[in-house]
């Protein structure tokens, strides 16, 4: 079935598309399944943060869209090109040229024996800037994330925090058209993270650098435009202006937030019913349907041992 022309057009606007993205880890009987049909599209200028608990695939999304590794199945373009084709030394070529990444472990992203400084003049290799305008770009990265005073201590012999805000620095010296982090303000103090996401912001604005971010850090999820949960490796909610919205799944499923499964439990039997302005989901022992147990029928057996939920 062919795409309907506001499909079309908001993929052919989207830095980041997926459709249908799946990804399994292992070999045949041992597989660890760690995305499970993840649909998203991160528009052009776009500031979004990943939100979920560890394991839900978050940081699996980043290395596909870093070209690192290829989908299972599914289909995932990054500045318009399709990952599931290109080679491994393409995709490291728009590492260097328009994917800024910032991997959790903040020693990947560096040179250990280089100078801070030099850490992100050598990143700036690719660019045709000056060598004057090199060290003004990174002079101004450093200062702007409180690294001047250890611009010429060799990066190994930074703090993790110093290496963190660091590896931003890095990662946006060539002003790339998308900056992938994952966690970047995890081992920073609130001001050092304050610092970090002022400078994400900055990027943003004046150079409308696309953002996707994996974060536990409520200050990135509040500084950012939009939020998209992954739960179980899939989308399972988003958000905009500090509120959260359930994403209905190609297959109709959704996914409750965790406060609401106390009141419908997995293994529940719920009802959907129609309301003037949407759906409401009921519990099917409370709504005056019936009783639970008959609606699971003789054979059945309850999730608390025969009692009801």
């Amino acid at each position: 079935m062919s795409e309907t022309p506001e499909r079309e057009r908001a993929t052919a606007t989207a830095t980041v598309h997926c459709d249908g993205l799946v990804q399994v880890y292992g070999t045949p009987g041992l597989e660890v399944t760690a995305l499970r049909g993840v649909d998203l599209d991160v528009a052009e200028g776009e500031t979004v943060a990943l939100l979920g608990p560890s394991g839900a695939g978050k940081s699996t999304l980043m290395w596909l869209f870093a070209g690192l590794i290829k989908p299972t199945a599914g289909v995932v373009e990054v500045c318009g090109r399709r990952m599931n084709d290109i080679s491994g030394r393409q995709a490291a070529k728009m590492r260097l040229r328009e994917v800024g990444m910032v991997m959790q472990n903040p020693g990947r992203n560096l040179l250990p024996y280089e100078s801070a400084i030099g850490n992100v003049l050598f990143a700036q290799s690719p660019t045709r800037r000056t060598p004057k305008a090199k060290r003004r770009r990174a002079a101004g990265l450093l200062e702007a994330i409180g690294l001047a005073s250890v611009a010429h201590r060799p990066a190994g012999r930074l703090s993790g925090g110093e290496q963190q805000r660091l590896a931003v620095a890095v990662a946006l010296a060539n002003g790339p058209r998308l900056l992938l982090a994952d966690e970047p303000t995890s081992q920073l103090d609130l001001r050092s993270a304050a610092a970090v996401i002022d400078l994400l912001r900055a990027a943003n604005e004046d150079l409308g650098t696309t953002m996707l971010v994996v974060t536990h850090d409520p200050a990135v999820g509040k500084a950012f435009q939009r939020t998209v949960t992954i739960r179980d490796g899939r989308v399972g909610a988003e958000g905009r202006a500090g509120e959260e919205f359930l994403v209905v799944g190609k297959d109709g499923s959704i996914q409750l937030p965790t406060d609401l499964l106390e009141v419908l439990p997995p293994g529940t039997l719920a009802r959907a019913v129609r309301i003037p302005d949407g759906v409401a989901l009921h519990r099917a022992d409370m709504d005056g349907s019936g009783d639970l147990d008959a609606l699971r029928g003789p054979d059945s057996t309850s999730p608390a041992g025969g009692q009801r939920p």
